[in-house]
């Protein structure tokens, strides 16, 4: 008998038949795994092979550490504003003004450091504040105004852009002070002997792969002493296997180059902080819960309006860490930045496995959306393929993601 009481042994082999060798059974597993788990594992296994598509055509250009380096950096802002996405659409709302909203929070750095001299890290706290001031407006609006977010954030999204004109007076406006710089383009600093590798890196990927490794392991026991049902053990070390390997491959392509950017260190605290808020904290079920089945959460005595409110809030004052950073990235403030920003957050968050009635999601989803765009377009451009085209294949890998996500559901009701 299996030791996993709440795991699901395979059924016997029926008679006449051999059980098959280990290598078979374990491939029955994962197949097994991957048919119920296929909402959490779909879009994963379609950013491999994504990867693996253009590492091939690009005859391994798109895996050189220079070009994955990059890759984070060209992304990290788009990442950020996912997240804060991410929990917007659980909650059954959406945000069309956080791309306006990001080149405001731009053009108003541009203002305190350039014009005004002001040190640049009391800059950035006036800004994430006028970030979280923004959006707070906007959530007050949708949770105590009872007005659609559809229509407040489309009012944002003008209000913020016009803005942007007024306060840039139509020109960009730059450069930034060094140390802001340092923030979006920056790596951390080499530390230790030489050993041909970025060795605080080396650290923080290993580090990583820890923390990895002991998050499964206490959901998996935390899962078994609540009596759910966890997988077979095998598929469950073959999955923490996949996830050290995955980690392990990125901290070699950073270190063997100039290290991790410090923006990935930003991105890391934010998924670690969120993913746990949205598993472990209070507020976390809740957002789940008003997405899911609003009337259910009010009579629960969830305080929806209150929960709306602040995922709003936290919403702007992501939109003003993106708009630093995408500033700070091209040293200066442009009265067109930000175009589109929310149209890649939306895209991303449904990829990452958003549903559009709400109350599905995880923060681990929206990077992996995130980062379907992003090698998605990478890829294209490293193969010479035109942005119209590239227009067109992500509206397509759109479609497919949600035209899956509604397909997985009316076969799960099924």
């Amino acid at each position: 008998m299996s030791t996993d009481v709440t795991a699901k042994s395979p059924a016997p082999a029926p008679p006449g038949k051999s059980s098959g060798a280990a290598g078979d059974g374990l491939l029955q597993l994962v197949l097994d795994g991957l048919r119920r788990n296929m909402r959490q594992y779909g879009m994963l296994i379609a950013l491999g092979l994504i990867v693996v598509l253009f590492a091939v055509w690009t005859d391994g250009d798109l895996l050189l550490p220079r070009n994955v380096s990059n890759l984070v950096l060209q992304n990290s802002y788009i990442l950020i504003l996912a997240i804060g996405m991410m929990l917007v659409i659980i909650a059954g709302h959406i945000d069309l003004s956080v791309g306006s909203l990001t080149a405001f929070i731009g053009s108003m750095a541009a203002v305190f450091m350039v014009k005004n001299d002001l040190p640049w890290p009391v800059a950035v706290i006036l800004c994430l504040a006028m970030g979280a001031l923004a959006g707070a407006a906007q959530g007050f609006f949708i949770a105590y105004g009872g007005i659609p977010s559809f229509i407040v954030t489309l009012a944002g999204m003008l209000i913020f852009r016009g803005l942007t004109e007024i306060f840039l007076e139509g020109q960009t406006l730059g450069p930034f002070p060094e140390g802001l710089q340092k923030v979006a383009n920056g790596f951390l600093p080499e530390v230790g002997p030489n050993t041909n590798y970025h060795n605080l890196t080396l650290l923080l990927g290993f580090a990583m792969i820890a923390f990895v490794v002991f998050q499964e392991f206490r959901d998996r026991r935390r899962q078994q002493e609540f009596s759910l049902d966890v997988p077979p053990f095998k598929l469950f070390l073959l999955k923490l296997v996949a996830l050290g390997a995955a980690i392990l491959t990125l901290t070699m392509l950073l270190a063997s180059y100039k290290g991790a950017p410090i923006v990935l260190l930003i991105l890391g605290v934010l998924l670690v902080g969120f993913g746990y808020l949205m598993r472990n904290a209070i507020i976390g079920r809740h957002i789940y819960a008003i997405g899911g089945n609003l009337p259910a959460a009010k009579l629960s005595g969830v305080k929806d309006k209150k929960v709306t409110f602040l995922v709003f809030l936290n919403m702007g004052m992501l939109a003003a860490l993106a708009g630093l950073v995408f500033a700070a990235r091209f040293n200066a403030a442009s009265p067109k930045a930000g175009l589109n920003f929310e149209l890649e957050a939306i895209a991303a968050s449904f990829i990452g496995g958003a549903s559009m009635s709400g109350g599905v999601g995880t923060v681990l989803g929206a990077i992996i959306g995130g980062l379907v765009l992003g090698v998605l377009n990478n890829g294209m451009n490293l193969v010479g393929i035109g942005t119209d085209w590239q227009q067109v294949i992500k509206g397509l890998v759109l479609l497919a993601a949600v035209g899956f996500d509604v397909w997985n559901k009316r076969k799960v009701g099924s």
